[in-house]
């Protein structure tokens, strides 16, 4: 029998009612298909296991490399990672490192003006109080001698100061010497002391010596205020609580007189402290 008498025809069903369906791959296709899925499969885990294994091998690599700081490191450093803990011994083995520069060996790195070690200091505010008269120096030891009478010097006897003539006697001179020191009443005006500690007051309008009693009567009686004259490098002592009244010399006698625009009350009232006689 030949084969064309055995084989059904195409066009149309088998005696069962069933025919072959054209439209689909045959069973050789499916298995290509299969197969090639198959191996994209393989090929897609083989990738992934790759970088995972070379993600998780980097930061040991990385470990050493040295890390640049930032704009707001010192100029020229460089720092180091720090390796990470799960990696086994020393990370880098083998590789060359830099050494790290110091600031001041870093080419293009300008370190600044070194600060001052101490900063200037403000000027002084000016006051606006009136300044205050300077205390005038205590001195060991003055005399004062008259300007129109040069050859006499004030001297205390008998309790009241004169214009005298001073020799050579050791009593008379200690007598013609004085302690000037900052006035009772006034610490920028004059106060006068005699050796044995008395002060020299005026009483009555007339220059005496006398204790101080603590009173402040007496410490403005015994306080005198210096008019200079710097010309001449003379000078009149007006009385704190008499302004206007001037020591003068009147027939020797040391006196507090009111002012006279005269010349011969000018010359009365003008003395010049000198070094001490005593």
């Amino acid at each position: 029998m030949s084969d064309e008498k055995s084989r059904p025809p195409q066009d149309r069903p088998w005696e069962s009612g069933w025919g072959p369906d054209t439209t689909r791959a045959p069973g050789t296709r499916r298995l290509w298909l299969a197969g090639a899925l198959a191996l994209a499969t393989i090929a897609a885990c083989v990738t992934a296991v790759t970088v995972m294994e070379n993600a998780s091998e980097e930061p040991a690599h990385r470990a050493a490399e040295p890390a640049a700081l930032g704009s707001s490191a010192p100029g020229g450093l460089i720092s180091f990672a720090t390796p990470s803990g799960s990696g086994t011994g020393t990370p880098g083995t083998g590789r060359v490192h830099p050494s790290p520069t110091p600031a001041s060996s870093a080419p293009g790195t300008d370190p600044g003006p070194e600060p001052s070690p101490t900063s200037p200091e403000p000027p002084p505010k000016a006051s606006s109080a009136p300044a205050k008269r300077p205390k005038p120096p205590s001195s060991p030891g003055i005399s004062v001698r008259a300007v129109n009478f040069p050859d006499r010097y004030w001297r205390v006897r008998d309790g009241s100061v004169r214009l005298d003539r001073i020799g050579s006697d050791p009593g008379q001179r200690e007598d013609a010497t004085f302690r000037r020191v900052p006035g009772l009443s006034d610490s920028s005006c004059y106060s006068f002391t005699t050796s044995d500690g008395r002060h020299l007051r005026h009483r009555g309008f007339v220059l005496v010596a006398d204790r101080d009693d603590g009173s402040s009567l007496f410490r403005q009686d015994a306080t005198f205020c210096p008019r200079v004259r710097p010309r001449s490098g003379t000078l009149s002592l007006e009385s704190v609580n008499y302004p206007g009244r001037f020591l003068r010399h009147r027939d020797f006698q040391l006196r507090l007189d009111p002012y006279e625009h005269s010349h011969q009350y000018h010359s009365d009232a003008s003395f010049r402290i000198v070094p001490g006689l005593g």
